[in-house]
């Protein structure tokens, strides 16, 4: 039997458009899906995160310690961020996003940036000024280790971590 010939894998490494795409979906993201393994389970399990930036640009959220997601978090950090939202018009699948493979960092209240973390969010959050000093919220960093990036139609590339940075 004839073996098929192998296609050439359509997702190229990361050029400096794909750079400063994905990291303009981050810098736009003010939410994001959050994909982590369920505690006890170990199934996926998805759900809607508020997003922001610390000082220095990590992908950066305030989570409830009530949530399955934080609790997934604290057992096991590895976790995806997807960001970029369709566009009005058109198929949602030409539109770009980045699914950012993280590690979660959760930030100790006791910390000398924990301050300015809060000041910051609220900012950009008033809202959260409800919630942001129940003893169950934290703050939780989002160290990238890679990325895959769909830039549209026959646009995805692979990044690093570095890629992202900068």
């Amino acid at each position: 039997m004839p073996v098929p010939p192998q296609r050439p894998d359509p997702v190229r490494p990361a050029d400096d458009d794909a750079r400063a795409l994905a990291r303009q979906l981050l810098a736009d993201a003010t939410f994001c899906a959050l994909a982590v393994v369920e505690p006890g389970t170990g199934h996926p399990f998805a759900s809607r995160i508020a997003l922001g930036r610390d000082a220095s640009g990590l992908p950066l959220s305030l989570v409830s310690g009530l949530a399955l997601h934080t609790r997934a978090l604290r057992a096991a950090p590895a976790c995806c961020l997807l960001v970029g939202e369709p566009g009005p018009k058109g198929d949602p699948l030409t539109h770009p996003r980045l699914s950012l493979r993280a590690v979660a960092e959760f930030v100790d209240p006791a910390s000398p940036d924990h301050d300015d973390l809060r000041r910051s969010w609220l900012a950009r959050n008033p809202k959260a000024t409800v919630y942001a000093s129940l003893p169950d919220f934290s703050f939780v960093r989002f160290r990238p280790t890679s990325a895959a990036l769909n830039g549209g139609f026959a646009r995805a590339f692979s990044l690093t971590d570095q890629d992202l940075s900068g």
